[in-house]
């Protein structure tokens, strides 16, 4: 039995979130129906990360194990994948890896992006979320050196879930200006559940007036959801960046 990695990408808009779920499409089960199909035996698939309904990835890494001949050209396999997937799902490589690498649990990083405008894009339907303001960037940003400063974010964590620890530890968060986007960027050794989109919600609320920099310090340290903004729709975001240490 080997192990191999797969790096991938997905537009998340008809997926109910990359894990398996009962009777609902998924990333996950789509890979894993398509992967058992060309290699002739079932196949589970472990992902990097549990991406939400509608929620995009531009990179991806998920492993599995197989225990038949591996087919000498992996470009051949990968160039096959890729006719028999939906077209909102790509594969960029499958490789090798140590017997005990893993996908989830070895990821050192994560990055993610949000991204809004305050103007119809046509172009980017679904790909962004539509704000009806003018965001104040560099107040934004000021908000955004305040996350830096604090690692419980439980103020921005979707309440009742399984996790042991709301602890988080960022090493990058800053907006900037994309075009006619606003694209906020975020890394961490880990996130919580719905974290990026709540963090982008209440630093959307700094930027249009309604909350200062007092008050967003205030809200993580109460470490109370019900006290940070809303939760923005996921559609605007994406896993942008997955980092290992092998490579």
């Amino acid at each position: 039995m080997a192990r191999y990695f797969i790096h991938l990408a997905y537009n998340g808009a008809a997926y109910c979130g990359w894990q398996t779920q009962p009777d609902l499409p998924t990333v996950q089960l789509t890979l894993e129906q398509t992967l058992s199909t060309l290699l002739r035996q079932p196949i589970v698939v472990v992902g990097c990360g549990r991406t939400d309904t509608g929620v995009h990835a531009a990179d991806f890494y998920a492993h599995f194990d197989y225990s038949g001949q591996w087919p000498v050209d992996d470009g051949q396999l990968v160039f096959k994948l890729n006719n028999m997937l939906p077209t909102d799902i790509a594969i960029f490589d499958i490789f090798p890896v140590a017997d005990n690498a893993h996908a989830r649990f070895d990821a050192t990083a994560r990055t993610y992006q949000y991204h809004v405008s305050n103007c119809r894009l046509p172009f980017r339907q679904g790909l962004y979320t539509r704000i009806w303001f003018k965001p104040d960037i560099d107040l934004m940003n000021r908000a955004a050196e305040v996350l830096m400063e604090y690692d419980d974010f439980t103020s921005f964590a979707k309440l009742h879930t399984q996790v042991k620890t709301n602890i988080c530890h960022l090493t990058e968060a800053h907006w900037n200006r994309v075009g006619e986007e606003w694209v906020f960027t975020i890394r961490s050794n880990r996130f919580l559940r719905n974290m990026v989109r709540s963090v982008t919600g209440t630093l959307l609320d700094v930027g249009r007036g309604k909350l200062t920099i007092d008050g967003l310090r205030e809200i993580i340290e109460r470490k109370d959801r019900c006290a940070a903004g809303v939760s923005m729709p996921a559609c605007g975001l994406f896993l942008t960046k997955v980092e290992y240490p092998y490579l």
